[in-house]
């Protein structure tokens, strides 16, 4: 499996702290933010990765990164996201890269508290298709500018809603998604959307109505430092006192 790990996007929720850099780039309490999830997926065991980056701060991550082989990556590449044309956009530009390998896409503002190797190796043992991590989230406040699964009564999950107002369940979609090679050509087949960019949550439905979608749900903590100021510190704060990607 190979991993992709999304650090586009303008950024816009957190001005004015992202007027001068990337918000991944943002310190999360002793280092950039995008760290976070670079260690996250070495420590599910994958080290060939793909960083999607865009805008006017792209070259910071390769200062920073390098070559990869400090944080323990064996192959470290790049892409240039030239727009923000949505999150499943930026990882159709991984296709050459995944090279028909099923793919973890995580979103590099998305920090854990618990290693999710376990569903990387339970994806490994599935039949394609995707896997998702989902995090319970009791506040039905927040979970309207979330996606929310629906489940039957059987607990599968029967579509995935992108803000709802009525939220369909007390748990959350994270930005943190298994696919089977097919994904890019999923991808191909998308409209953008009302604000004209490509959804992730349009690739992650064909795979709920093609019967092809499963998930597991996250343990412990999880952030999205790139939600609100309000959010981002809150993060730092999490991650002080009890640290991030733990086995």
């Amino acid at each position: 499996m190979r991993g992709v790990v999304l650090a586009g996007g303008s950024g816009t929720r957190l001005h004015p702290l992202t007027r001068i850099t990337n918000k991944h780039l943002l310190p999360i309490y002793d280092r950039p933010m995008i760290s976070y999830g670079i260690e996250a997926l070495v420590k599910a065991g994958i080290t060939e990765i793909m960083l999607v980056t865009g805008g006017t701060h792209a070259g910071e991550f390769l200062r920073l990164l390098g070559n990869g082989h400090e944080h323990g990556i064996d192959r470290l590449s790049y892409a240039y996201q030239d727009r923000p044309g949505g999150i499943a956009e930026a990882l159709g530009l991984a296709e050459r890269f995944a090279a028909d390998e099923p793919v973890l896409v995580m979103l590099g503002d998305n920090i854990v508290e618990r290693s999710f190797r376990a569903t990387v190796e339970r994806f490994g043992g599935q039949q394609g298709g995707a896997r998702i991590l989902l995090t319970e989230e009791k506040d039905p406040v927040h979970l309207r500018h979330l996606g929310v699964p629906e489940f039957d009564a059987q607990d599968r999950v029967v579509r995935i809603v992108e803000k709802p107002e009525l939220p369909p369940s007390h748990y959350a979609v994270t930005g943190i998604y298994c696919y089977s090679p097919d994904v890019f050509r999923v991808i191909g087949t998308l409209e953008p959307s009302g604000r004209g960019e490509l959804e992730i949550t349009d690739v992650n439905n064909y795979y709920v109505e093609q019967g092809r979608m499963e998930y597991d749900v996250l343990e412990g903590f999880w952030g999205d430092a790139g939600e609100s100021i309000d959010a981002y510190y809150a993060v730092n704060d999490f991650v002080r006192e009890h640290g991030a990607n733990k086995d």
